[in-house]
């Protein structure tokens, strides 16, 4: 007889469960238990990665369309990924425009975004909709331990007036379950690990931290007995996934105790690395290794909150990125912007190398995926709302054609893309937001 064990199988300890990633002995309970692509036989994962203000356009798209097409100055930092991603140019989102409400874009961007859907203005009643990673987690969540997991870098908060009379709710969230709770989103990576292993009491974990003891410590007994039953590659590929899963913790407690070196106005919550980049590329860390384990198969993260001004000196830029983002096209303002979208899409560049490094099947996990990344603003300087900045990689299991410039006609609802996409994990609906079909092309 044949040994298997269900691709939904945890290792305990005292306080803690770690889901494992996909093995070989996991293919039979795999294909009985989980949504699958019939081209690659794995689940697909997809994720929304946002980031504020807008980009230089001219900068940003490329010449040509198709395969044969030439990339742009901002997008050829990430040149080695160009046969796994497509850049799409043409759509927007239309509910992002003031529809009479007066200024607020940066709040409308974000809260449009994946929702499609014009937030009402007002500074203590939040309603928008629900947006498309929570479409998917209602959909497909109840497969994974975690139905969707939301990060971001910048905390934020959820009352107040925060831009133009619209609550702060709308600029510090892209995720929403309901059309009037925003999911909040975990900026702490500590915080964001434990919310994928930890499973004990509050108790319990906090006594783990005292002890600095490792998650992997504590479920090493029952990892040791599943060895036993492993054949040498799937041996192996456990060995890789605890060491990244001990990076991660090293990672993080190095963030924790490290001294803090930041811009007097930049007040970061204990815990999160006071380096940025070190900062984002944890938490990318950490989706990887979630999306690796089949603990969810849906994310957001943001990389800064819209209408964020933060400065970017990692970069040389001392500016706020929002104030920048009014250049008025002064040339110093504009090359301060070019920089600091080409650190923010070097960190993509970053996540698609993990992904693409993690082997699943015959391809790898990049392979089973639909990462975008964008904003809800093209221009910043005129808060334009048409054309936005994205990018899809992945191929989500074979059924989308990478390397091209997919360029549709000017307000084509980004919608129709959330549709194409939620075909593709398994949650099929007639409509999201304000779509009108789905995008053909992708395939």
């Amino acid at each position: 007889m044949t040994l298997s064990i269900d691709r939904r199988t945890f290792l305990h300890g005292l306080g803690a469960a770690i889901t494992l990633p996909a093995l070989e002995i996991m293919r039979p309970a795999t294909k009985a238990h989980a949504l699958m692509t019939a081209e690659s036989g794995h689940p697909v994962r997809m994720a929304y990665v946002f980031f504020p203000n807008g980009v230089i356009m001219p900068s940003w798209k490329p010449d040509g369309k198709g395969n044969d097409y030439k990339l742009s100055d901002t997008i050829s930092k990430i040149e080695r990924h160009r046969n796994d991603f497509n850049v799409i140019t043409g759509l927007a989102q239309d509910n992002g425009r003031a529809k009479g409400d007066g200024a607020g874009d940066h709040a409308r961007c974000a809260s449009t975004f994946l929702t499609g859907e014009h937030p009402v203005k007002s500074s203590d009643r939040v309603q928008v909709g629900i947006s498309v990673d929570q479409v998917a987690a209602q959909h497909v969540g109840h497969l994974t331990r975690l139905p969707s997991l939301e990060l971001g870098i910048e905390r934020g908060k959820n009352a107040g007036s925060c831009d133009s009379g619209y609550s702060c709710a709308y600029s510090a969230n892209i995720s929403w379950k309901t059309a009037t709770t925003p999911t909040a989103k975990e900026v702490n990576p500590r915080q964001a690990f434990e919310r994928l292993f930890g499973s004990g009491d509050e108790q319990t974990r906090k006594e783990r931290m005292r002890n600095r003891k490792s998650i992997l410590d504590i479920v090493a007994a029952d990892a040791n007995r599943l060895k036993q039953k492993l054949g040498q590659t799937d041996r192996q590929k456990l060995d890789e996934y605890f060491t990244s899963i001990r990076d991660i913790e090293q990672r993080i407690v190095r963030a924790e105790t490290a001294p803090k070196i930041e811009p007097p106005d930049l007040k970061l919550p204990t815990g999160v690395p006071s380096d940025l980049q070190e900062h984002i590329r944890l938490m990318f860390d950490i989706l990887v290794v979630a999306f690796e384990t089949d603990a969810t198969r849906v994310s957001t993260f943001m990389l800064a909150n819209a209408g964020s001004n933060r400065s970017y000196t990692n970069v040389g830029v001392k500016q706020g990125h929002h104030s920048l983002s009014h250049h008025r096209n002064n040339e110093e303002w504009v090359d301060n912007i070019r920089k600091i979208d080409g650190f923010l899409i070097d960190q993509y560049g970053y996540f698609l190398d993990r992904l693409k490094a993690t082997p699943e099947g015959e391809g790898n996990l990049l392979d089973n995926s639909m990462i975008v990344y964008g904003s809800g603003l093209s221009d910043g300087n005129r808060h334009q709302h048409h054309d936005l900045p994205l990018i899809m990689a992945g191929q989500a299991g074979g059924t989308i054609s990478t390397g091209r410039h997919l360029q549709y006609d000017v307000e084509t609802p980004m919608n129709n893309l959330f549709l194409s996409m939620l075909d593709r994990v398994g949650a099929k609906v007639d409509s999201i937001g304000d779509s009108k079909s789905r995008l053909d092309e992708l395939s």
